[in-house]
């Protein structure tokens, strides 16, 4: 189990000092970190819980949270930027949790666009950020000791643990997730480094330059992915034209069916 008494002395001096709101179980921690904002909860309020029974992945996705076995975290935030520097948010914090994945594990971690993380071809971690009036949630699932998932994820998934080939700390994860989460926060609010947010994610990713994708969503379709643009959209050479895709999620083409006669 997490043990705050040994997180929060590892947290003096950042903003989320003192501001941690732990639970053995709930249903989201997002839904948690919304409501206390709702509520004034202070900017870098972070809630964390042991097992979610209703943990939220992008689109509606369901992220699978069983007890003491993932990082189930939310940050709130109240970032005072320019909307074009806050669309860089979700990517701002993409970096930040591939950060502390490699800065715990040593592991290499490929960033999907907008905000999947992969170790290979499998999904490890997902955040999923909302934004409501003057705040901003983020909130990150990792897989950290899990040993076997639900049949039918549309992306195989695997944990650190595994990868690792050893056992990973949730605190020590927690602790490097945060710190990152805090620089990232410091490059959004200069717009010299946040500009260079866009350029940053296509240097840490296989996906955003190159590769043959199909983008799901309201803008759903084939083509090969081309950059990010200065907002961090995703720019996809279609037989079309260029689309910019502005939200949405992307993966690799499912394979072609062929027939024998």
């Amino acid at each position: 189990m997490l043990d705050l008494q040994t997180i929060e002395p590892a947290l003096t001096g950042t903003i989320f000092s003192g501001k941690l709101h732990h639970a053995l179980i709930t249903d989201s921690t997002n839904s948690d970190a919304v409501s206390g904002g709702r509520q004034g909860a202070p900017h870098g309020s972070v809630w964390l819980a042991e097992e979610q029974s209703a943990g939220r992945g992008r689109g509606d996705h369901r992220w699978y949270s069983t007890a003491g076995e993932g990082l189930y975290v939310s940050i709130l935030l109240r970032p005072n930027l320019p909307p074009a520097r806050l669309l860089l948010l979700p990517l701002a914090a993409g970096l930040a949790a591939a950060e502390a994945i490699r800065a715990t594990t040593d592991l290499p971690v490929d960033i999907r666009w907008p905000n999947d993380l992969l170790i290979g071809p499998r999904k490890t971690g997902g955040i999923l950020l909302e934004s409501t009036g003057n705040f901003a949630v983020i909130g990150i699932g990792i897989n950290v000791h899990q040993r076997s998932f639900p049949e039918g994820l549309d992306t195989p998934a695997t944990a650190l643990d595994t990868e690792a080939a050893r056992y990973i700390s949730r605190q020590a994860l927690l602790v490097a997730l945060l710190h990152a989460i805090e620089r990232e926060s410091t490059t959004l609010a200069d717009p010299v480094t946040a500009s260079q947010i866009p350029l940053r994610v296509a240097q840490a990713s296989t996906w955003i330059n190159g590769r043959r994708v199909d983008v799901h969503g309201p803008q759903a379709c084939t083509g090969t992915t081309a950059g990010l643009d200065e907002y961090g959209f995703l720019r996809v050479q279609t037989s079309t034209g260029l689309i910019t895709v502005q939200t949405g999620g992307i993966r690799a083409p499912a394979p072609a069916s062929s027939t024998m006669e």
